[in-house]
């Protein structure tokens, strides 16, 4: 039997494909949700999305400090694993439930698969970073989406044995995706095809420092003048803004979109603005122009594919984005090919999974 951790919004689309593979092959399954994301937009709304399936079990262990939800998550899920007893536990990308999963796995012995292996941003102050090296240190098998983060593991000191170079299971999603995202009618309710920017910011060191925040929205101001710029916003973003009395005339703000709307005016963007690690996959995929907005990445895939840039300083916003045409490309990563799920299950099988 393969156990599927997730318990918030990134994990869905990492799940999605896995999930699919496991079920074509034949396989026992059972998903536990943790309940990070809790309301029906950010979490089962996407599930519906992405064609995940519905968890068997939900924790509903909601938010709080990142000391309290591992906490809170540890201690739900270890009757639970103890007692399914499966042969791999799997866990997908950086979230708190990717940690709680893992020390859970470790001190009970039994066997997990952390998807997204290898990925890193080199930037310890992030909290998904510090989730990414425990995962990777304790697990069993290393699914890696590239070889660049195969190499990673390896100077990390993990053996061979336990890397598996699978490709990036996102992409299975965008690429699974598309035709219906393309039906949503987004682009068209909202958006102008080719000619709209789509914003997509909530990490603390853009949304918390009404300063830094006040900034990026006068930044997206000037692009506004000359193109639309469409910012669904992240409820987390949404109470700075509002904290901070920082309001803008021209940038049209729009409430959280499901997943598919999103895919949708992403595909159809002039050039895409994010602090987010999913959409800099998602654009590159689609060779639609990302601007990062960022001192570091952990998807340096998207760096070397041209696709996407770096751009710190909240003044270099509106250039990257003008700049968006030259680093428009087709093609991905080689690893990308919307296959990664299907090798992912090949190598837990391999390794042993009834």
């Amino acid at each position: 039997m393969l156990v599927h951790v997730v318990g918030a919004r990134p994990n869905f689309p990492k799940l999605a494909p896995v999930w699919r593979a496991a079920r074509d092959r034949g396989l026992r399954q059972f998903v536990i949700h943790t309940g990070q994301h809790y309301d029906d937009a950010m979490s089962a709304s996407m599930l519906r999305d992405v064609e995940a399936p519905e968890p068997d079990v939900n924790l509903g262990v909601g938010s709080g400090s990142h000391a309290v939800q591992t906490g809170k998550i540890m201690e739900g899920l270890e009757s639970l694993l103890l007692s399914l007893s499966p042969s791999w536990t799997v866990t997908y990308g950086d979230v708190n439930s990717t940690l709680a999963a893992a020390l859970v796995a470790a001190k009970c012995g039994l066997r997990q698969a952390h998807v997204e292996a290898g990925v890193r941003s080199g930037d310890r102050a992030m909290p998904e970073e510090i989730n990414r090296l425990v995962a990777d240190r304790l697990a069993d098998l290393c699914l890696a989406p590239s070889s660049s983060a195969a190499e990673t593991l390896a100077r990390e000191g993990v053996a061979a044995e336990r890397i598996a170079v699978v490709g990036n299971v996102m992409v299975d999603t965008v690429l699974h995706s598309l035709p219906r995202a393309t039906m949503s009618g987004a682009t068209e309710r909202y958006g102008r095809d080719g000619a709209h920017v789509l914003v997509t910011l909530h990490r603390p060191s853009n949304v918390d420092e009404p300063h830094r925040l006040r900034a990026i929205i006068t930044a997206l101001d000037a692009i506004a003048e000359t193109r639309p710029v469409l910012f669904p916003v992240h409820p987390r973003t949404q109470a700075c803004l509002e904290s901070a009395g920082i309001v803008s005339s021209r940038v049209t703000f729009l409430a959280p979109l499901p997943y598919l709307e999103v895919l949708d005016l992403q595909r159809s963007a002039f050039a895409v603005v994010t602090d987010s690690g999913g959409m800099q996959v998602e654009s590159t995929t689609l060779g639609v122009p990302c601007v990062t907005v960022r001192t570091s990445t952990e998807w340096t895939e998207t760096i070397a594919q041209g696709t996407n840039t770096l751009v710190p300083a909240p003044e270099h916003i509106a250039a990257a984005v003008e700049s968006g045409p030259s680093r428009r490309r087709t093609g991905t990563p080689a690893e990308w090919d919307g296959r990664a799920a299907v090798r992912a299950i090949d190598a837990l099988i391999a390794r042993g999974c009834a």
